[in-house]
């Protein structure tokens, strides 16, 4: 199944937010409005590092979501990314979606002198794991969170 990447436009809003609702279910979080609207004005900022692509196929629309951010690091000359979410319709999944838009990605790096794309998934998100050991082994950091509840 191919799908056409492009940049997230103002027209993509619906759907976005139903492929951000099931992205939430499917990380077991709430989705919640506040940070939807939040996140979506951030992707439609020029001046904000939050970015996102979609993935559409003709007869179906926009199937997948990538959000990403960009920023400053301490170990590299060059900014990096972070594929922070991915998301393709659960009824159109195992098409190559997924990999189209990390492609997407991968390219974008080449071409603005990127120094790394990194992602985190799930230690138990399997099927995703199978696309990204693909790219690369997984690192083997571990990820550690503190939140301000």
């Amino acid at each position: 199944m191919t799908a056409t990447i492009r940049r997230m436009e103002p027209r993509d809003e619906a759907r976005w937010r139903e492929l951000w609702d099931g992205y939430c279910n499917f990380y077991e979080r709430e989705p919640a409005p506040k940070v939807a609207d939040h996140t979506w004005k951030r992707m439609m900022d020029s001046a904000s590092p939050v970015y996102g692509i979609v993935a559409e196929r003709e007869g179906d629309g926009v199937i997948g979501i990538c959000n990403y951010i960009i920023h400053e690091n301490t170990a590299t000359l060059t900014p990096i990314c972070y594929l922070q979410d991915l998301f393709v319709d659960p009824k159109l999944r195992a098409g190559g979606v997924g990999k189209q838009l990390i492609d997407w990605l991968v390219a974008e790096m080449k071409t603005r002198g990127w120094s790394r794309l990194y992602w985190n998934t799930k230690e138990n998100n399997y099927r995703a794991r199978g696309l990204y050991d693909k790219y690369t082994p997984h690192s083997g950091f571990l990820r550690y969170v503190v939140n301000n509840n």
